[in-house]
């Protein structure tokens, strides 16, 4: 087979790839195979995460099932969904998510899988909204965790170690609006000086910086829940905006892009008009090419005790960044108890590179930025990072109990590929 990831720069080495129209099909055909197994949704790893040299098991062709009657507060969901689909059942049904990342393009299944984010100081990542989860495992069984399961924290965020997920439930609430305003050039020490004021501004801040300057940054951007005035008003946002991060930190007048001269049709609305949370939470439109299309990215968390040391090592190494960055991010995600999510035991501040596709440029620069970082700083597993491996296992205090877990669940190595091997397992 030859099929290449979302952003292009990796071409799959699968014998094959099959893709199941049923669970029943997906079961049979597990249960009567050899080899290794991968389950692969929406292609958005920039590694070779979700690779094989066997077998390859496409999800969006599973049925799409949303069942918003499972219980009290929850929504039942086939694990191949985009968010993007996803989140326009729960409008039509009056629910919503609490969040979402900045692209409704992933797959649910696979966003959990990785750990992956939206942001906001008291939001979790995608991951903390699991109830339950649902896997076809290794001999083509079944297994359902619930939240509370003495497994449960170890198989949410699995690396696709543990099975093909395919059946989730998520926490819901009744749909709300949201409201997003942008500011443009933001100062760098002041943003530093009151990072906490800052990252309190809205339910959601991001801060978007080329690292072209050191002084400023690029983008504030801010989401803010109609529903929730005591999470920071945007008018309140905006003062704080213009007085202390500088006088040039002022609202824009028009859309922006996060990735300079990117078209801003494919950005959500901004200018302070409230919307439906799905249409205002993501950066990005469902119906466009996300971000800059071809691109890479890295994405590193640590502990929000330590983030304006991050940023500040980062800032210093602006002039090696700038050259091959299109925007970095700043982010914030709350705690949880998952035991490989990058979150896990602690709020963290997120900080993520959108990178041009010179893949050899960006993978010799990683390891310096590595060392300037924190040494608890956390790679996205979706994406570029150069950490060891026996660094990547130090800085999770849960994972010898993940690779018990994963032994468990698939004793015969059938979900393990090269990417697993090289983190140890």
């Amino acid at each position: 087979m030859s099929e290449r990831n979302w952003a292009g720069n990796l071409e799959y080495r699968a014998a094959r790839a099959v893709r199941p129209q049923s669970v029943d099909e997906l079961r049979d055909f597990i249960a009567g195979s050899t080899g290794r197994l991968r389950a692969l949704g929406s292609r958005h790893s920039f590694n070779d995460l979700a690779d094989t040299t066997g077998t390859l098991v496409e999800t969006d062709g599973l049925p799409v099932d949303v069942d918003a009657g499972s219980a009290p507060g929850a929504v039942r969901i086939s694990g191949g969904l985009r968010y993007g689909v996803l989140a326009e059942v729960l409008q039509a049904r009056g629910l919503a998510l609490a969040n979402l990342a900045s692209l409704p393009h992933i797959s649910v299944a696979g966003a959990i899988a990785t750990g992956t984010h939206g942001s906001g100081d008291r939001l979790g990542s995608l991951a903390s909204a699991v109830r339950a989860i649902g896997f076809v495992t290794a001999d083509g069984g079944w297994r359902t965790l619930q939240r509370g399961d003495a497994e449960f924290d170890g198989a949410v965020v699995s690396l696709g170690a543990l099975g093909v997920v395919v059946e989730l439930e998520l926490d819901v609430e009744p749909t709300y609006d949201v409201a997003q305003r942008v500011f443009d050039g933001p100062r760098w020490d002041a943003v530093l000086a009151d990072f906490d004021r800052v990252t309190s501004l809205a339910t959601s801040v991001s801060i978007f910086t080329t690292w072209r300057s050191t002084e400023r940054a690029d983008l504030l951007w801010l989401k803010q829940r109609t529903d929730a005035p005591g999470r920071g008003a945007l008018d309140a946002a905006s003062a704080f905006a213009a007085t202390t991060l500088g006088a040039t930190a002022t609202a824009a007048d028009e859309p922006r892009h996060p990735v300079p001269g990117g078209d801003v049709r494919a950005t959500t609305e901004q200018l302070g008009s409230p919307g439906p949370w799905h249409e205002r939470l993501p950066h990005f439109r469902l119906a466009f090419t996300p971000s800059a299309g071809e691109e890479l990215q890295s994405e590193y968390l640590v502990p929000r005790a330590e983030a304006v040391a991050a940023i500040e090592a980062v800032r210093g190494l602006a002039e090696r960044i700038a050259p091959l960055l299109l925007v970095c991010e700043v982010r914030t995600v709350a705690a949880d108890r998952l035991w490989l999510s990058s979150s896990c035991g602690t709020d963290a501040v997120a900080i993520h590179f959108t990178w041009r596709r010179e893949q050899a440029a960006v993978e010799a620069l990683l390891p310096l930025i590595e060392a300037a970082l924190p040494a608890t700083a956390r790679p996205h597993w979706g994406k570029l990072f150069a950490l060891p491996a026996e660094e990547v296992r130090r800085r999770y205090p849960r994972w010898d109990d993940f690779a018990a877990l994963r032994a468990r669940f698939d004793p015969d190595r059938r979900f393990v590929n090269a990417y697993l091997e090289r983190l140890g397992f």
